[in-house]
């Protein structure tokens, strides 16, 4: 089986990842400089001659006393299938595979349970969502009529997502704290649309579970908790439905490769 190396998975995504690491700065620079306003405990500034300029405080001071936080999240993604060959593409090497990457979109709700007493680091999440994705593999046909000529499955999907997510938080600083997440997520596909039925043969799975970790930055506001969260997301079952055709035959996998930027609001 042909399987491709991390150093090339990850040029793969190196353009995508530039992209949603330039999207998340441009969400987050805003409020930077709001957020480092407020980094240090309430404290009252003065200027040279006495006169008090303001007063800086820590917004929800009392969030992590709550053992219950709701939420939503808005999340745009890129996605694409890791694509491992059969035995019968490295015999005949007649039809070779290959994933392109798509973006796709998702939005959810947030339950946030803590762990413990309050002030502990461990919250267990829970974030049901719908998925609008869109995934394309290439086939290329070589030494056939005629000689060289490729073509695009395309499968679209509208996938329910049921994430079940540890998070573990750093302690808070004024108004921002980092946290590291991860956990697994099931997902079932409502419904699934394949371009050019005649030509597009390959079929996938309805349900994946995946395997989800990232990193992230709790933001506090007066009225609400702003948190910008890059995910990875690799899948642990085959999709790949077994066909008797040609291009199905020259694949032994298909499982999901994701990486999301998720923009979580909490109160």
């Amino acid at each position: 089986m042909a399987t491709p190396y991390l150093r090339h998975q990850l040029h793969l995504y190196r353009p995508q990842l530039s992209r949603l690491l330039a999207l998340a700065l441009l969400l987050v620079l805003p409020f930077l400089g709001q957020a480092q306003q407020r980094l240090r405990p309430a404290k009252a500034s003065r200027s040279r001659g006495g006169n008090l300029k303001g007063v800086t405080v820590d917004n929800l001071s009392n969030y992590d006393d709550r053992w219950f936080h709701p939420g939503l999240y808005f999340a745009p993604g890129f996605s694409r299938f890791f694509i491992e060959q059969s035995a019968t593409y490295i015999q005949r090497q007649t039809i070779t595979a290959n994933s392109i990457i798509s973006p796709d979109f998702g939005v959810g709700i947030i339950g946030d349970v803590r762990l413990g007493k309050a002030g502990s680091p461990f919250i267990l999440r829970f974030a049901p969502g719908v998925n609008f994705r869109t995934r394309r593999v290439e086939f290329g046909a070589h030494g056939g009529t005629p000689p060289d000529s490729t073509f695009t499955q395309e499968v679209s999907s509208t996938v329910v997502d049921f994430p079940l997510l540890l998070k573990y938080q750093s302690k808070r600083r004024g108004n921002t704290r980092v946290y590291m997440i991860a956990g697994v997520k099931p997902s079932v596909s409502v419904t699934t649309r394949r371009s050019d039925l005649l030509r597009n043969q390959v079929q996938v799975s309805d349900n994946d579970l995946t395997l989800e970790y990232g990193v992230g930055l709790d933001l506090f506001y007066p009225l609400f908790k702003f948190a910008p969260e890059l995910r990875f997301s690799y899948g642990l079952r085959n999709l790949l439905v077994n066909r008797p055709d040609v291009y199905s035959q020259s694949l032994q996998s298909l499982r999901t490769s994701t990486v999301t930027l998720y923009l979580n609001i909490q109160n």
